[in-house]
């Protein structure tokens, strides 16, 4: 195990969190929140001096990398970054209890959106921005980030495994011949569509500091706001210019570097964007029909129905109604979403639709195989044959995905809240969605789950943020031997 080198990559996240932080504190002076100011500089120096020392311990290192090894560097790096993150909540006291401060800075970075907080307007304008801008941090990486603009080497191969291990999706490839350029063009892309929100919501009448926020969430799919009811107090085009910018981010982001190519034909033949597409046209009609009566209008049905769709499938999390007093067969709708989520390679979380694709035609081809065992088949994504390592890395996913909302359902159980509750509870952390059903609904949150339900749930966010591995190999024994 490269110690040296982990330690190395985590002390530039932690000084790069540092550097992060200087914004709200900004915004802490401008609108003279002296408590939060001083705060916000405490965290960032003790954040600076953990991540310099760690640097200094990791100087000279071996530029070599292991794919165990980043799996456990990104896996720590996250952990360790949300420690310290939520440091500004706790001692603020705007979060009073170190254990909800955490909680709440891991939903931030993890794009979950889930919330302990009971009043969010009560926050103080600098820690509204802290909160919302770790989502944007969060929702492409922040060792992508790192990858795309600090200085460093393609030895070993450490570019490549860390980019794969923070990256979601069933396969990470490279857009370009160089990982750190690959890296580069997401982020620039990234910004790109932030901005993009950002101006179109400030002219919709947004101030700019609830504009950036929200333009974070969606950016990020994470969903935190600035305000109580969510996004629900703000006018159609508001609600519909962040329905169009939801679903955009939850598009495999290498679609659009392949626009910016000119290969539109490329894009229009990808199947996972094609069914992504599919599922959201025919989920929106599906819930129209289902709620036909439940309000004044059409067209009012169709913007909250397409807006909570694009919400939950993206695992964005923002509401414009309590969706928890639709129908059945429209909750069950947005559950099933909740598990399929967004694309691969987007900021989105969820099963993802590509891995879904791959599942659905390996059971096709084991299903065909005992029909006709002498007849050879392939699975195939975009008439490429897929190779077998990422067809059973794939079913892997699965088998671990099924195993660990099962755990978490029955560790969960045990604060005696219903089944509904429960089950929406871990559904959205581990599918970093954040709203669920009932106590959790859009119009609820997590401040009365236990300690222990809490750290279950943080684990969860962090599982289904980095991909499931990078957490669980931290608990493998062989992980930390020297050798192996």
């Amino acid at each position: 195990m490269n110690y040296k080198m982990i330690g190395k990559f985590i002390g530039q996240i932690l000084m790069l969190e540092a550097i992060f932080m200087v914004p709200a504190l900004l915004i802490g002076v401008y609108f003279g929140e002296v408590h939060a100011v001083l705060c916000f500089a405490a965290t960032m120096v003790l954040t600076f001096l953990v991540g310099m020392a760690l640097y200094l311990f990791g100087r000279g290192s071996r530029s070599v990398f292991r794919t165990k090894e980043g799996l456990v560097c990104v896996g720590l790096s996250w952990i360790v970054m949300s420690l310290l993150g939520c440091l500004p909540f706790y001692l603020s006291g705007e979060i009073p209890r170190y254990i909800d401060a955490f909680f709440e800075i891991v939903s931030g970075f993890t794009t979950t959106g889930a919330s302990i907080l009971e009043d969010v307007e009560a926050l103080s304008n600098s820690m509204l921005y802290w909160r919302s801008f770790s989502h944007w941090v969060g929702g492409m990486g922040v060792l992508v980030f790192l990858l795309a603009f600090m200085p460093s080497r393609e030895e070993g191969g450490f570019t490549t495994h860390l980019l794969k291990a923070e990256s979601p999706g069933p396969n990470v490839g490279k857009l370009v011949p160089k990982m750190k350029d690959t890296a580069s063009i997401l982020y620039i892309l990234y910004c790109i569509l932030t901005l993009l929100d950002f101006i179109f919501l400030l002219a919709g009448g947004l101030d700019p500091l609830s504009a950036i926020c929200i333009a974070f969430g969606t950016a990020g799919t994470g969903g935190f706001g600035v305000k109580a009811d969510s996004i629900a107090g703000y006018s159609p085009y508001i609600q519909n210019v962040c329905t169009v910018f939801m679903l955009l981010f939850g598009v495999n982001f290498s679609c659009y570097y392949l626009l910016t190519l000119r290969k539109f034909k490329d894009v229009f033949r990808d199947e996972e964007l094609r069914t992504y597409v599919g599922i959201v046209i025919g989920s929106i009609a599906l819930i129209v029909w289902n709620l036909r009566g439940y309000y004044d209008t059409l067209a009012e049905t169709v913007r909250h129905a397409a807006f909570q769709v694009a919400s939950i499938m993206t695992t964005t999390g923002f509401a414009t109604t309590d969706f928890d007093l639709w129908p059945n067969f429209s909750k069950g709708l947005l559950l099933i979403l909740m598990i399929i989520g967004a694309c691969a390679g987007s900021t989105g979380g969820g099963f993802k639709v590509g891995r879904m694709l791959l599942v659905i035609k390996s059971a096709r081809r084991s299903i065909q195989q005992v029909v006709s065992p002498r007849k050879v088949e392939v699975v195939r994504s975009n008439g490429y044959k897929v190779s077998e390592k990422v067809v059973a890395s794939t079913n892997a996913y699965l088998a671990a995905y099924m195993m660990i909302i099962i755990g978490s359902f029955l560790l969960v159980s045990l604060d005696g809240f219903s089944i509904t509750t429960n089950l929406s509870a871990v559904v959205a952390c581990f599918n970093n969605i954040g709203p669920g059903f009932e106590m959790v609904g859009a119009t609820g949150n997590y401040s009365a789950f236990s300690v222990f339900s809490k750290l279950v749930l943080i684990l969860d966010m962090l599982a289904g943020r980095l991909e499931i591995f990078p957490i669980l190999i931290l608990f493998s024994g062989n992980t930390w031997r020297r050798r192996g």
